[in-house]
């Protein structure tokens, strides 16, 4: 890589530095590409780095740092700081970029994003919150392809110097049809359509077995297969290790997504352009497995590493597919083997209820009784939160009201929602975690559908504060306000979205 400048930078090691003043109206031009494709004929290729110096329109005249793969970096002693252009495709033949070139980029750019948010429906009392979740859930879609991924970063620690460090660069389903969904929401149906299609082309290579037809996570061109490596020769973002590279929970079991999935192609189905023959085929054959393979303990939502275990979450999403697939079938005349899919889903409907239901709480768990007639642990889970929102229990449901209250006691602080208490659920993984910044999102959702408005409104707002200074989340928050996890996360961003959007509609 080659970074251009009208600022003097020095190589230190293979990272540029520069030392400028800029005054108020004023800008200063930094222009990062690529070396040509062979890197053969430059000075400095390889892993050395080189200082050079052009001639240019600037008065500084122009200068340019080549590090081989290193990119560089710009500091001011007085505090400011510009932006840099948006260069287009480099080659050497053309040279550095002119400024008046990288000015014509940059205009261009600007528009285009503001073209792009100008389709948005929403314009309520937090846009910008709404629009900054919006850019990134746009950012972290694949053009090519339509896929949408959960985080652009890797091995960023939930808990500093602990070992719970992910790769989160690919395509879970999960994320991505709550994705969908917030996108429809907002009136991108484009974005929408990408994804149905990148999605047809997984479900047409799908393959039964263990694991079912359907993968937790697919790369960017869909594929399945993403092992993990420990990368022991790096020490980790402030000593987190291990750097994990690829992610084994590709291999486990989580029932929740075939909810999450079919919910979504419903919501295009009525939102959007429909589902094709292809697709409804496909779908079909996934639910004739699911059919089969409900009743299954899983690793459930938050892919915990000490086994399976009957979730409540991943029972109530299997209902979400069976129940939303009788809803497309009846929407559209579609063929459908009706009477199976109501008598499974009625008897899904009745286990998370006689099973999923503490009495002695009077709360429902984040795992199900082991048996008929028995007691369930009595361990809180935040995903509950979602009950009703996914219409598997009314939001004035009693037995929902007495959750959220238990919740509250147990898993918020500060407005802040932890997923569950990994003390009183072992997950596998030594360490703690922060608090999870969708499962806040969750509970103002939650508080907005159970009538408890302004309680929803303070927890939001007080959510927006823990934003970094470009309204960006990452997975978890900790007590101390830190960022913890891959950053920023579709699936945090998606539910700042939906709970926004929910409230504005309550408040009126």
């Amino acid at each position: 890589m080659t970074l251009h400048s009208d600022v003097a930078l020095e190589d230190r090691g293979g990272d540029a530095h520069g030392v400028f003043r800029i005054a108020q109206g004023e800008s200063v031009l930094f222009v990062l590409e690529p070396d040509t494709e062979s890197g053969e004929g430059r000075e400095g290729s390889g892993d050395g780095g080189s200082v050079t110096e052009s001639a240019g329109p600037a008065d500084r005249g122009r200068h340019a740092v080549r590090t081989g793969t290193n990119t560089g970096t710009g500091s001011s002693d007085e505090g400011g700081a510009a932006a840099p252009g948006r260069p287009g495709a480099a080659g050497d033949e053309r040279g550095p970029l002119a400024p008046e070139a990288a000015q014509q980029l940059f205009d261009a750019t600007v528009a285009f994003w503001r073209g792009w948010l100008a389709r948005s429906a929403y314009t309520g009392r937090w846009r910008e919150m709404v629009h900054r979740s919006a850019l990134a859930l746009k950012l972290l879609t694949h053009e090519p392809t339509g896929a949408v991924v959960a985080a652009p970063t890797a091995a960023l620690p939930e808990h500093l110097g602990g070992e719970r460090n992910w790769d989160y660069r690919y395509v879970w389903i999960r994320d991505a049809a709550f994705s969908l969904y917030a996108l429809l929401r907002l009136g991108f149906t484009a974005e929408a359509q990408a994804f149905i299609a990148w999605l047809s082309r997984c479900l047409d290579r799908s393959h039964d077995g263990e694991l079912g037809p359907l993968r937790v996570m697919y790369t960017i061109d869909g594929d399945p297969r993403i092992p993990e490596e420990e990368l022991h020769h790096l020490a980790g973002y402030r000593g987190s290790r291990p750097v994990r590279a690829g992610n084994c929970a590709a291999g486990q079991l989580q029932l929740d997504i075939y909810g999450e999935l079919i919910d979504s192609v419903y919501l295009f189905n009525k939102y959007g352009g429909g589902v094709s023959h292809d697709t409804w085929t496909n779908l079909g054959r996934i639910l004739d497995w699911l059919l089969d393979h409900w009743d299954t303990p899983d690793q459930g939502i938050w892919e915990t590493r000490a086994g399976q275990q009957h979730h409540t979450y991943s029972r109530v999403m299997c209902w979400v597919a069976v129940e939303r697939m009788i809803r497309i079938a009846n929407q559209r005349g579609l063929p459908a083997d009706l009477v199976r899919w109501r008598r499974e889903r009625d008897a899904i409907y009745r286990q998370v209820m006689e099973r999923g239901w503490n009495h002695d709480r009077g709360t429902f768990t984040q795992r199900l009784a082991d048996a008929p007639g028995g007691t369930p642990p009595a361990e809180l889970d935040a995903s509950l939160l979602l009950m009703p929102m996914v219409k598997f229990v009314s939001p004035n449901d009693p037995r929902f009201h007495s959750t959220v209250e238990a919740i509250a006691e147990e898993l918020v602080t500060d407005g802040l929602v932890f997923r569950y208490d990994p003390r009183l659920t072992p997950d596998g993984l030594s360490g703690e975690e922060g608090t999870f910044s969708i499962c806040s999102f969750w509970w103002v959702e939650a508080l907005t559908r159970t009538g408890q408005v302004e309680r929803a409104r303070l927890a939001l707002e007080k959510i927006f504060t823990y934003a970094n200074h470009t309204g960006l989340y990452a997975e978890q928050i900790g007590l101390t306000g830190e960022h913890l996890g891959n950053f920023p996360q579709a699936f945090t961003h998606l539910a700042l979205i939906s709970a926004a959007t929910n409230l504005d509609r309550s408040l009126g």
